[in-house]
């Protein structure tokens, strides 16, 4: 049976390379320990040979290539961007020259390279520096400042999201702040062209986020400056969770939507003026020369934009409809999107664990298929104009919340019920007023009138945030759930893939393993207890089955974040203390099934091994006893503890689960 469902769908194999490439990129990360290079170019060596060897289209070698090229890319990528990692913090002088510049509500971010340091005699490739406002500086500069600098942050517990790994895959080896002002230096030597020309892009975008900024102060530049370059530093926390909470956060990622309404924008509009001149019209091929527009101003799009993963695979699919509009061949849109994710995937293969690259896909890998669903479909009587526009919004954002919902609930802990209604009502506005705003400023941009379109940009953005306020004010309008466990967004994400990609009746095999998923999600364990680095941020979970604090905590972020992928909306504030709690100066202890301690005094600590069968302490120290001993030096080498609170109680450290790679500060 297998086999007449795969003659059947011949023309669907390919779209499993993609998937495959992915597969193999997302085995690398998935080990335990970093492979050396040489397995990297063996294995790359192997797919490439897999694929040439493939005279004859065979589905499970073309399968086993992808795999390979994918695994053996990813290796190879880590070799090309790796950089020294800072391993403690330090106050140091270093000089560096300006990478990119990003505009934040309170100051700017600069990323520096070329990194100069008496006091880092194996400086990082690159150091991300916040400075405060005021700074005037540009892209390629040279500056000389005194920082504040620490190791890439870790994830919050074993498991959490890994913001190390993605400053490691952008040669980001510290981050910190500066004292005092920054100053501009002679360069040390002269840039390459390849840094002339990244300067000279990034100079274009700040230029161009700085006058939109400066006709629109506040959150609403910010806004417009990420839809138009791509630039978000600038957006408030409200009007961002307001927008999230709508699920209108699709609108602050330039991706299909945008790069849609501006390619087809220019395609219909040059073909109309050209229509409009009958000598032209009559005698060439007006169709190829507005698609030649459009593919122009996309492109020119991408690259001001920052060519950010979503940005770059809407890119490619408007880049396959327009060249087979010149070549007068059918655009497929599946194939298109199949050749995104491969392009990305190999340009950056560590785009697969990031949720921008996955939720993008995953959006339109829905959309395309619901849409070729529709076209199959056999349509009885026609459709008026406003019924196919309304249709199309609900069914976009239906299928684009459903398909997506995995992946938010897997990296942000929550989900939006109200998206299909804050898409009916803000996306025309989007589409007729934000966008034609947006293009026409940047039109005019070079002529320096630019100020009368963007005030009408930015009252479209008004209008759009206040929808975005008032859907996300509903009662019910966001949910959260505790995080669920990598195993469970690969069930569903397989699931969903082989519903979408196939279109004969075994598709909906895909329902098993999207069932599965959702079994681990709702079974996966909560964890019983969580140590910060810090050995003082501890948290416990008690009989109401929720985490509570010992005591305040030290480590905020790590706070906020245990609850958030707890699912539970508290403050931190408010999940302090619990029934059974005893403090006083030189520590706490929870007398219940079993005693747990945590003190802040050595004294404290030789008293805890004695009675309790789990001791946390800030200060350092060994005794034999309990079943989990986290002392200071533990808990700060361990970068943060989960423990299981079972009949013999287990611990996991943070560093233990991101396992020995690159990424990961060895000590």
């Amino acid at each position: 049976m297998a086999n007449t469902f795969l003659l059947a769908e011949r023309d669907r194999w390919p779209l499993w390379l993609a998937v495959a490439l992915g597969a193999g990129a997302a085995g690398y990360f998935a080990l335990p320990v970093e492979p050396p290079v040489v397995l990297g170019w063996g294995v790359l060596v192997l797919g490439l040979g897999a694929a040439v060897v493939t005279v004859r289209w065979h589905l499970r070698l073309g399968l086993v290539a992808a795999l390979l090229l994918g695994f053996g890319l990813a290796k190879l990528r880590e070799a090309a961007v790796a950089t020294p990692l800072l391993d403690h913090p330090m106050v140091a002088h270093l000089t560096g020259r300006i990478a990119s510049l990003e505009p934040r509500e309170k100051g700017v971010r600069v990323v520096l390279d070329e990194i100069r340091s008496g006091a880092l005699p194996q400086p990082p490739r690159r150091v991300r520096v916040a400075l405060r406002a005021g700074s005037d500086f540009r892209p390629g500069e040279w500056l000389s400042l005194t920082a504040r600098l620490d190791t890439p942050p870790a994830p919050s517990e074993p498991g959490a999201n890994d913001l190390g790994r993605s400053l490691f895959f952008q040669s980001i080896g510290a981050v910190g702040f500066a004292y005092g002002k920054a100053r501009v230096i002679v360069p040390a030597r002269e840039p390459g062209l390849g840094q002339r020309i990244g300067a000279a892009v990034e100079n274009l975008r700040l230029l161009m986020t700085r006058r939109i900024q400066a006709a629109l102060p506040g959150s609403s530049g910010g806004i417009a400056s990420a839809l138009i370059t791509g630039t978000r530093g600038g957006i408030s926390d409200e009007d961002e969770e307001a927008l999230r909470d709508a699920g209108l956060a699709h609108v602050l990622a330039i991706a299909g939507l945008h790069m849609a309404l501006v390619g087809g924008g220019i395609f219909w509009l040059l073909r109309a003026v050209l229509a409009a001149i009958p000598a032209v019209a009559l005698n060439h091929p007006i169709k190829k020369w507005a698609a030649a527009g459009a593919l122009a101003a996309g492109s020119f799009y991408l690259v001001a934009s920052g060519a950010a993963p979503s940005s770059v695979r809407a890119f490619v699919m408007l880049a396959c409809v327009m060249v087979a509009v010149l070549l007068d061949r059918p655009a497929l849109s599946m194939r298109s999107l199949a050749l995104a994710a491969a392009i990305l995937l190999l340009l950056r293969p560590e785009a697969i664990a990031e949720p921008g690259f996955q939720m993008s896909f995953a959006a339109v890998v829905g959309l395309v298929a619901v849409a070729e669903w529709e076209m199959r479909r056999q349509r009885t009587t026609p459709r008026g104009a406003l019924y196919r526009y309304a249709h199309g919004i609900v069914m976009t954002s239906l299928v684009g919340s459903l398909a997506t919902l995995p992946f938010a609930l897997f990296h942000f802990e929550r989900a939006t019920h109200y998206a299909v209604l804050g898409n009916l009502i803000a996306m025309p506005v989007m589409g007729f007023w934000v966008m034609p705003a947006a293009a026409l400023s940047v039109a005019l941009m070079p002529l320096g009138l630019e100020s009368a379109p963007l005030h009408l940009l930015g009252q479209g953005i008004g209008v759009m945030v206040a929808m975005g306020r008032w859907v996300s004010g509903l009662p019910g309008a966001v949910s959260m759930a505790p995080a669920m466990p990598l195993s469970a967004l690969v069930a569903m994400s397989l699931g969903g893939l082989w519903l979408a990609i196939w279109r004969t009746r075994w598709r909906w095999w895909g329902l098993a393993p999207m069932a599965a998923g959702v079994a681990l999600a709702w079974f996966a364990p909560l964890p019983d207890m969580l140590v910060a680095p810090d050995g003082a941020t501890v948290a416990l979970r008690a009989a109401d089955g929720r985490l509570h604090f010992l005591r305040k905590p030290r480590e905020k972020y790590a706070a906020r974040d245990w609850l958030r992928r707890d699912g539970d909306a508290r403050d931190i504030n408010d999940a302090v203390g619990l029934p059974g709690l005893k403090c006083d100066g030189l520590g706490c202890v929870v007398d219940g099934k079993m005693v747990i301690a945590a003190s802040l005094r050595p004294e404290a600590f030789l008293e805890d091994c004695i009675r309790a069968q789990v001791v946390v302490s800030v200060a350092m120290g060994h005794c034999k006893g309990p079943a989990v001993i986290i002392d200071g030096a533990a808990a700060a080498n361990g970068q943060g503890w989960r423990i299981t609170l079972s009949a013999t109680p287990e611990a996991v450290s943070v560093r233990s689960y991101r396992g020995m790679r690159p990424w990961v500060v060895q000590y």
